[in-house]
């Protein structure tokens, strides 16, 4: 939302909302960005997909590697077998795949355009059709029951809300295009913390009032994902929304997790990958810049990972050797021999995000480029995915409600 009257190249927030003139200007939005795309040449024919009647059929915008999808086909899993064996088959590519298909949950269509995350895709989620085209490009969604996504915030300013204009800000845009067009019973978005705050809260607020214009009735949460039982410090935003037509009040799940009597400990770095100290599998080797040693970078085997982020070079530090030291604001250094110092691997970063060790990262295959390069190709995809067990809590509500109505949703539908 804008007002016409510019300061320094900078729109001026808009106070005062109405429902009903942030409708009529997302429609108009999404009408601009539909003529825009009208003349690009795209096959018409749909897409041949696998939609089941007897699931709650997903569409998976954002994709990734697919953190949040496996964490979502996890919870239909645990829905309709139970918390305990779907777990313990989890632990297993040959276990898991023999009962998956039981998951309430079926994914039938995804979109991204990061290459490796959707070769890795391919290998972990072979039977679901996949979109490798802008998001902007694609004319038309399939129907389904359930739409997923972490769509990107770039552009916005802290001068004021979002910047209409910038087409940058239109990917979540794309995202309601696509609950406009499926219709889905629910969707579950996933974006960073500082979404929150950025233009005092102006962005937030309307991004919501966006989806809700979409015919959803919606709610946002911050969570932090150790209290669900990640070993990381990691703080997202959700915003879940439920058809208006749907009988269900959707209720963010309480933390499992923490130092509160009744929830279970915190998992520490030691319960995660303390087993793989003599064998971590491959790491992003290099020198530190002024910048990585710029704050602390390594925890303790009793605590939990820094954020994980979608770059190799800046992966947090393993826990053995000696702890950093901080000299002065800003400035930190590790003590002893460089040697006693290693960033974390790609495998215990994959722990970190709660990722099954069988699940395959690509790393794009070009032998010919260097073995950073390649790696920081997964560390990008892990880093970027969320939490596999963090997407599965924040789904069971859903996943465990659908269960009890499947009938009557799939009439609704």
């Amino acid at each position: 939302m804008k007002i016409d009257e510019r300061g320094r190249a900078k729109y001026r927030p808009l106070k005062d909302y109405n429902k009903d003139e942030v409708k009529k200007l997302l429609i108009n939005k999404i009408s601009e960005e539909q003529k825009a795309i009208e003349d690009i040449e795209q096959n018409d024919t749909p897409p041949k997909l696998n939609p089941r009647n007897d699931k709650i059929n997903v569409i998976s915008l954002f994709s990734g590697c697919g953190g949040l999808d496996l964490g979502i086909e996890l919870a239909g899993l645990a829905a309709m077998i139970g918390e305990e064996k779907a777990l313990e088959a989890f632990k297993r590519k040959e276990k898991y795949d023999d009962i998956r298909d039981q998951s309430l949950f079926h994914t039938i269509y995804t979109n991204d355009l990061f290459k490796e995350a959707n070769e890795s895709y391919k290998v972990n989620f072979p039977s679901t059709f996949q979109s490798n085209q802008d998001i902007r490009k694609i004319k038309h969604f399939p129907k389904a029951d359930l739409v997923l996504g972490g769509f990107p915030c770039p552009g916005f300013s802290e001068a004021g809300p979002r910047l209409i204009d910038d087409e940058r800000n239109f990917l979540y845009i794309h995202f309601i295009r696509c609950l406009i067009q499926a219709r889905p019973i629910a969707f579950i978005a996933e974006n960073v913390k500082g979404m929150l705050t950025l233009g005092k809260g102006e962005v937030i607020k309307q991004i919501i009032q966006d989806f809700t214009s979409a015919g959803y009735n919606v709610k946002f949460q911050l969570v932090n994902a150790r209290d669900y039982g990640v070993p990381q410090l990691r703080e997202r935003v959700f915003i879940v929304g439920i058809r208006e037509d749907i009988d269900f009040k959707y209720i963010f799940p309480e933390p499992t997790h923490g130092a509160d009597e009744g929830k279970l400990p915190y998992v520490t770095l030691k319960d995660a990958i303390g087993d793989l100290e003599k064998n971590p599998g491959d790491w992003f080797e290099g020198g530190y810049s002024p910048i990585y040693l710029s704050r602390n970078r390594k925890k303790k085997w009793k605590e939990q990972s820094f954020t994980i982020q979608a770059s190799g070079r800046q992966a947090p530090l393993h826990p053995s050797g000696p702890e950093m030291i901080k000299l002065d604001k800003d400035y930190w250094i590790l003590p002893g021999d460089e040697s006693l110092h290693r960033r974390l691997s790609v495998r215990e970063i994959a722990r970190i995000q709660t990722f099954p060790d069988w699940f395959k990262f690509s790393d794009g295959g070009n032998m010919k480029s260097s073995k950073n390069n390649r790696l920081n190709k997964q560390y990008k995809q892990i880093g970027n995915a969320v939490p596999v067990s963090l997407a599965k809590a924040i789904a069971m509500p859903i996943a465990q409600w659908a269960k009890e109505n499947l009938d009557t949703l799939k009439q609704r539908s």
